[in-house]
């Protein structure tokens, strides 16, 4: 079966980023840890908040952000993908978290909690956020895959 792809895109003014150096920060000596967010998600089924009847399943995640480089950062963006159980995408781009952008000097952390609606009572999401050091260099941090589950699907 194809999946499908929903794209939420918000543009955001890249001219300010596009003059500036970019790579991609995915393993734990990136750039000898100059350049390094480390990102740690938890999920939590909202019973109140789903209608399994109506296939409607709604999960929270809290994200901790911690700056473990050596270099201070601002989260300029996010990227998600967010998967059901029968490999339906749906694919986010937004700017910031939550309405924010933070600065993140080293040692510093940022935690939110946002939401997902799933059709499926499980699935997972993905993905990564941009950042600007700065120094100026962007890099993407990525965000570790993590389940989406409502606890009676667990075994």
């Amino acid at each position: 079966m194809p999946k499908a792809r929903l794209v939420v895109n918000f543009s955001f003014a890249q001219n300010a980023l596009m003059h500036t150096p970019y790579f991609v920060c995915l393993t734990e000596t990136c750039a000898m840890n100059e350049y390094k967010l480390t990102v740690t998600p938890r999920s939590y089924y909202l019973a109140e908040q789903s209608n399994p009847h109506q296939q409607q399943f709604a999960f929270a995640y809290k994200i901790i952000i911690h700056n473990s480089g050596q270099v201070a950062a601002q989260l300029i963006a996010r990227h998600w993908l967010i998967i059901d159980s029968e490999n339906q995408v749906q694919e986010v781009k937004g700017l910031g978290v939550v309405g924010r952008q933070p600065f993140l000097r080293p040692g510093e952390q940022f935690e939110y909690t946002s939401w997902a609606l799933l059709s499926t009572p499980t699935g997972s999401m993905q993905g990564s956020y941009l950042c600007v050091a700065e120094d100026g260099v962007r890099f993407d941090a990525p965000i570790p895959e993590f389940a989406l589950c409502m606890p009676s699907m667990l075994h």
